[in-house]
Formats: structure tokens, sequence, C-alpha cells
């Protein structure tokens, strides 16, 4: 039994983990209008992101190019 996990094994646990947060920002962000757009509600509303909203939204971005690189590298070298 090997004391170590392989490197294949350790990337696919990072990327695994990578996931999960990726899909908890997404899930986090919040569309302003919710069901109350669909029938004409704040749609023509712009504003910036401040504060935590604009944090969630470059960890996003973060955790997206992450999770790319570490796909293409799986697949480069296994």
């Amino acid at each position: 039994m090997l004391k170590y996990p392989s490197m294949q094994n350790v990337l696919l646990i990072v990327q695994i983990i990578i996931s999960a947060f990726l899909v908890v920002a997404i899930i986090l962000q919040n569309r302003g209008g919710g069901l109350g757009s669909i029938f004409g509600g704040e749609s023509a509303v712009y504003r910036s992101k401040r504060g935590v909203e604009k944090l969630l939204h470059y960890a996003t971005i973060g955790l997206a190019v992450v999770f790319s690189v570490l796909s293409l590298s799986s697949v480069l070298l296994f």
C-alpha cells in the first residue's frame, strides 16, 4: 500500500474541492430582482458591485481560472 497518494489523486481531490467552492460561489451571487424582475421590477437599474458582492465576483472568476488550469493540467499530464 502506498504511503503517499500519487500526484494524479492529489490533483483530482484538489479539483473536486475547487469545483465545490465554485458551485457555492455561483449560487451565493445575488441577481437583484429574483422573480420580481420577470414582471418588470428593477430590470433597468444598473449598479456597481461593492463589498462582499465584489469580493464574491472576483473569487468566482479566480476559482473558475484555477479550475480550468487544473482540468487542463490533469488532461495534459495524465
